[in-house]
């Protein structure tokens, strides 16, 4: 009866604040989370980027092969994979805010790092680590800025969010191109080191911690920490009834009641073919943005070119998210992907076979803009195929084993290159998966 009660007073509290926060305008808190949660997630994109950006230079400095290349892009992609999926579960016994600070210095540390390593085990080691901050800092992210945003802009500032990755590729690559040439390769890991440390900074001075998970702890400390909260927001305080519910108890077998979920009977085929379609979806996304300017400066074009290059796809991918969100407000959100993706493949298949150097920066832009835009429409529909009790973990566990394609993806086209597949033939492989999480993404049952 106890724990029935508790239950039923949390969400009591929980509904208060909601409520309270859809009634009012967005105060100064609430801007300062969606803007270090936007770019926080833009670190996300620059960090792939950076190598990409650098694997020129740092290649012909350390004597590095295709291949060895490929395992540096590959083992951050890896660590963004287990940090996902075993670092960012600590949030909900620790606090967002904790994960979080520690997470970004650990990202902001080790790409410093890069800048001063001389041997591709110390590159390796820094870059794993590197990832595994990454992935364990997007859910804390996800769960601050949905918690602290109105229902009326929640989905927006998810979206938003979202193009935060491929802004910060972009604006990575403009800041890069001119500057590589001038300073070497290691700018790029000084630059994105030092503004990663700034913003760990900010994090800890503006970001408060979540009013969910203080609402679950007991202490006095918890208590003063929710009620000057709710003081900087602007909010009433909670009466003293709904001040501090007691933890609900039986949480563990609610969570393997919700892995379990993923498989029952009625989402068993959906969970398998959402995983696939994102799979498929990272495996060309990660390629794309790992080897565009290296395979471009093997054909013949400028570093900087190659760079711009990266920064044109990204640009037109930032754009193609919010176009496919304004659509799916008046069409199946599953036919919509479908269209992106299979219309992503056959731009990039063409711009192989017509050899589209010429057209080179409006190509990969309007390739960006479709494979962008359907990618992260994936992220809808996994909370639309779940229910309640299993979206979280659904959404969870579809990015982590997604990313696994992330690591396959470089890893495959740095094998390729190696054997001397030249770049309009690499392009034409890696437009098949594309087109097959076309494919798939129409049988997701998402309107």
């Amino acid at each position: 009866m106890s724990t029935m009660a508790d239950s039923h007073a949390q969400s009591q509290a929980h509904g208060t604040i909601s409520n309270a926060l859809d009634q009012q305008p967005m105060s100064f808190t609430q801007w300062a989370i969606f803007v270090v949660a936007l770019l926080l997630n833009m670190i996300d994109g620059f960090d792939v980027a950076a190598l990409s950006f650098a694997a020129h230079g740092l290649g012909e400095e350390f004597n590095l092969a295709a291949g060895s290349l490929g395992q540096l892009f590959s083992v951050a992609l890896a660590g963004m994979m287990i940090g996902a999926m075993f670092l960012a579960p600590l949030a909900d016994s620790i606090g967002r805010k904790p994960l979080l600070v520690a997470c970004v210095l650990a990202i902001g540390i080790t790409m410093l790092g890069m800048a001063q390593a001389q041997s591709l085990w110390q590159m390796l080691t820094l870059r794993f680590i590197t990832g595994l901050g990454v992935g364990g800092m997007l859910a804390g992210l996800t769960a601050l800025t949905s918690e602290y945003t109105p229902a009326k802009y929640r989905s927006l500032a998810i979206v938003s969010m979202t193009a935060g990755y491929p802004l910060g590729v972009s604006i990575g690559g403009l800041l890069a191109a001119p500057m590589i040439p001038e300073y070497g390769w290691r700018v790029v890991f000084y630059l994105g080191g030092g503004a990663t440390l700034l913003m760990a900074a900010v994090l800890f001075a503006l970001v408060p911690e979540s009013l969910q998970f203080l609402s679950g702890l007991t202490t006095a400390k918890a208590r003063r920490a929710q009620q000057i909260i709710l003081q900087r927001l602007g909010l009433p305080q909670l009466p003293a009834e709904l001040e501090q519910p007691q933890p609900v108890c039986q949480q563990t077998p609610t969570r393997f009641a919700s892995i379990r979920a993923l498989f029952s009977p009625s989402l068993r085929g959906q969970t398998l073919q959402l995983w696939l379609t994102f799979f498929l979806c990272f495996v060309s996304l990660y390629f794309l943005l790992s080897w565009i300017p290296k395979l471009l400066v093997n054909a013949g074009l400028s570093q900087s070119s190659g760079v711009l290059a990266s920064t044109a796809f990204t640009g037109g991918g930032t754009l193609g998210i919010f176009v496919l969100g304004w659509l799916a407000t008046y069409y199946s959100l599953a036919r919509i992907i479908c269209a992106f993706l299979l219309l992503a493949a056959v731009g990039l298949a063409l711009f192989a076979w017509l050899n589209g150097l010429p057209y080179l920066f409006v190509s990969l832009a309007i390739i960006g803009f479709f494979h962008a835009g359907g990618f992260t429409g994936l992220y809808a529909v996994a909370a639309k195929i779940y229910p309640a009790h299993a979206r979280v973990t659904g959404i969870g566990w579809a990015l982590g084993l997604g990313r696994f394609g992330a690591v396959v993806g470089p890893y495959v086209g740095g094998l390729l290159i190696a054997t001397n597949f030249n770049w309009q033939q690499i392009f034409l492989v890696f437009a098949l998966p594309i087109a097959a999480s076309g494919v798939l993404a129409l049988g997701l049952k998402a309107r």
